[in-house]
């Protein structure tokens, strides 16, 4: 998982300098077009290119469709200042046409397919064309240039233009590029969200069964003598799943996670009683913070799991989090049985479901902050244990997922001293 994490984080980079670089491409070419120009119209021309290429979004970074196809059809248009620009699906099927002169799609269908099978580009004159309006039909030349993924043809450009020769084909061959660049991203950004899925699918599996058992087991001894608090721990626990479980799980706020860690605290407080206590400490500037699903959980469940429930006598679990500017710190301390340091990278190493490592919480910080945030751990021989990591407060292009349903309506107000434990910690 680290290769490929590693992989996706450096083919991302290259594919972005790439289209940084075909930006300065595309405006050549478009110097080299309008060559004949006065010198001021070839300054506008060049003014005109790098305005629309820093105006356009990378509209394919979603993948292939009508509408994306419709965006960059027009933009491309622009640019080249051709007859037409046209886009087909892998299969040849037309997605987009801008333009003129798309009475002529049906007769490049045969070339189309044939750039496709042959995986390299087509040159179709219109002099070999049929056409109703030979005398004013401004289509020349049409160059068909289909865009190849890891040997795959991904989707087909067609440009149409004014004039015939070499430019129009380089001007389309450099202009593949750039949209091909684009599709790269959309599947880097594929795969960095399966990356991430995955690891959210590995958090979830490692969700102890002996908890839900446990869990379970604690509900059904408090039915007969305390059948609201018995109720009250069965609405935590079905809250609980159904936020690890819910369908959006990319990004969350700090708040949400910090009210599943209550439910899960809830829950194991019922379980050890007077042997686990909890402090939280939640500055509120930091509650609407994103940070990544289920980042915090598994060391909270560590800090009860191999900490505290191992102590004779029990201990505390102290979640901490406060604002330091532009960054939160966040922090899970135990005062349990601890560790001997030189065990630290084992553990560190750990995929077992008997431990949640650590080394995936760093790798999925890794993914999102890139190496600028990690965990940092202290622990000692019966010292317990304390994980710090630090967040940005803001971080572009990183929201938080809606659930479909919502928390607060669903959870009925609690008797309990979890409801007082909950407000302190989200007022404090």
């Amino acid at each position: 998982m680290d290769a490929v994490a590693s992989v996706l984080t450096t083919q991302t980079v290259v594919a972005f300098c790439l289209g940084a670089c075909l930006v300065g491409l595309v405006t050549a070419f478009v110097v080299v077009i309008r060559r004949r120009n006065p010198g001021g119209a070839v300054d506008e021309a060049v003014l005109d290119a790098v305005r629309l290429m820093a105006d356009s979004p990378l509209e394919l970074r979603r993948g292939l469709n009508q509408d994306a196809a419709d965006k960059i059809t027009s933009r491309l248009l622009k640019l080249l200042r051709c007859v037409a620009v046209g886009v087909t699906a892998r299969d040849g099927t037309l997605l987009s046409w801008d333009g003129e002169a798309n009475d002529h799609y049906v007769d490049l269908v045969d070339p189309i397919s044939m750039a496709i099978r042959k995986k390299r580009h087509e040159v179709v004159s219109h002099n070999k064309l049929p056409c109703n309006h030979r005398g004013t039909c401004r289509m020349r030349t049409a160059v068909i240039v289909p865009l190849i993924i890891e040997d795959e043809t991904e989707a087909v450009l067609i440009v149409v233009g004014r004039t015939r020769g070499r430019h129009i084909v380089t001007m389309a061959e450099a202009v593949s590029k750039f949209v091909r660049t684009q599709l790269v991203a959309a599947r880097l950004e594929e795969a960095r969200h399966e990356l991430q899925q995955a690891e959210i699918k590995a958090l979830r599996a490692q969700i102890s069964p002996h908890f839900v058992y446990n869990a379970l087991n604690t509900v059904s001894s408090l039915i007969r003598t305390d059948p609201e608090e018995a109720r009250e721990l069965l609405q935590d626990f079905a809250d609980f799943t159904r936020y690890c479980f819910r369908a959006e799980g990319t990004y969350t706020t700090l708040s949400d996670e910090l009210r599943n860690i209550d439910r899960y605290l809830t829950i194991e407080g019922a379980r050890y009683g007077s042997r686990l206590n909890v402090r939280l400490k939640i500055a509120p500037e930091v509650q609407s913070v994103v940070v990544p699903f289920l980042l915090i959980q598994p060391l909270v469940e560590n800090a009860v799991k191999h900490g505290i429930s191992k102590k004779p006598g029990g201990g505390t679990v102290t979640v901490v989090a406060q604002d330091l500017g532009s960054e939160a710190e966040i922090s899970v301390e135990d005062d349990g049985v601890g560790m001997d340091p030189a065990l630290l990278e084992n553990m560190r190493d750990s995929r077992s479901s008997a431990h949640i490592g650590l080394t995936g919480i760093n790798r999925r910080m890794h993914q999102v902050y890139r190496d600028q945030y990690s965990l940092m751990v202290e622990t000692a021989p019966g010292a317990g244990m304390k994980v710090t990591m630090r967040v940005p407060k803001f971080l572009r292009a990183v929201r938080p997922d809606m659930p479909g349903y919502p928390f607060e309506e669903s959870t009925p107000p609690r008797r309990g001293s979890a409801q007082s434990r909950s407000s302190a910690a989200l007022g404090s």
